[in-house]
């Protein structure tokens, strides 16, 4: 299917971001993208401490943040096996059911990169009859690497030891019909419409009405990447992240979801009343939605002490934390949303 230039710049961006391995943790590779990107825009982008992009995008008065994160799930290994086997360690709320014979990179202390897969401990069903029915967690499966190792021995002689990081492939497709599927399009989708919105403001498409900052968060996925490092004028602060799609839930893969309370309490329901007037306004598809196993780096710089509104929206994404699908007129929506909103 094609798309306007603006539209398939955001997909070119979102599927070269999908493409470096970020886990919560170990962010280099996506923190570096991020700031060439933003240069090759004609912006200035500067790496926090703790290693979060920020990027003034423009405009005067009445500062606002824009957020969206960079890191996604994944894992660590735990133990170096007596078997060569690897046990790992979650990092955020990546589940052994539904990573189960996923393909990873695992990146050895030594910089070298190696794959695997994670499996069920005895997986053959000609083996273990029971493999159909036995419970996925991190303790009945385990990294299987593809190297000639049988020892714990084998696998520290790689370079491969307790704490390093573990990569999940994404799989990122993109149908005629325009969905998107891939794991971590939370939050790499919102990361893509941030970046699609720089593009129109850098070529006139948009002119801001008040002064913007792009902040790219690095450990929202462990509910801190919001609480530092955050621009000392700004009054306000919009999280973009996946809106929820499910049971009981008004948010749909081609909708922009706008979140009225998530776990930790409402969002400011002076910011978030605009958000749904601009999108009726704007004839948007969008949704207003309560999500109730849900935070946000706008949740983590109020609850860290920040005096900010806070308000969140974002593309819909089905299967959050799996295999995970989204729309291109969610995405679409959402960029829409953000330009009636500070444009």
């Amino acid at each position: 299917m094609k798309y306007c230039e603006n539209t398939e710049y955001m997909l070119d961006v979102l599927q070269r971001l999908l493409a470096a391995d970020s886990p919560t943790g170990f962010t280099e590779k996506a923190t570096e993208f991020a700031v060439q990107e933003f240069v090759s825009l004609g912006y200035k982008a500067s790496v926090t401490n703790k290693g979060c992009v920020l990027a003034e995008i423009g405009g005067e008065g009445n500062p606002v943040i824009v957020t969206a994160h960079l890191d996604t799930l994944g894992a660590i290994v735990a133990e170096v096996k007596k078997n060569g086997r690897l046990r790992i360690s979650n990092l955020g709320g990546m589940r052994a059911v539904t990573c189960e014979t996923e393909n990873v990179r695992i990146y050895a202390r030594n910089g070298k990169i190696y794959t695997g897969c994670l499996q069920l401990m005895n997986p053959s069903v000609h083996v273990n009859p029971k493999s159909g029915t036995e419970e996925r967690t991190l303790d009945s499966t385990e990294i299987v690497i593809d190297e000639d190792v049988h020892t714990k021995e084998d696998v520290l002689a790689l370079g491969i030891t307790n704490g390093c990081f573990v990569c999940f492939d994404t799989r990122t497709v993109i149908t005629e019909s325009g969905y998107l599927k891939s794991r971590y399009l939370d939050d790499k989708l919102s990361a893509a419409v941030l970046f699609a919105f720089a593009k129109k403001v850098k070529e006139g498409a948009v002119s801001l009405k008040r002064k913007v900052y792009f902040f790219l968060s690095t450990y929202e996925e462990v509910g801190h990447g919001g609480k530092g490092g955050l621009p000392s004028d700004a009054e306000e602060i919009l999280a973009v992240d996946m809106g929820c799609v499910g049971d009981g839930l008004e948010g749909s893969e081609r909708k922009v979801s706008i979140c009225a309370k998530d776990a930790h309490g409402p969002y400011d329901y002076s910011v978030t009343n605009t958000l749904v007037n601009l999108a009726e306004e704007n004839h948007l598809q969008y949704a207003v939605d309560v999500y109730l196993n849900y935070s946000s780096d706008a949740q983590a710089a109020v609850n860290a002490g920040s005096d900010l509104k806070h308000a969140l929206i974002g593309p819909g994404v089905a299967a959050s934390h799996g295999y995970e699908r989204s729309h291109v007129e969610g995405a679409e929506n959402t960029l829409k949303l953000l330009e009636a909103y500070l444009g």
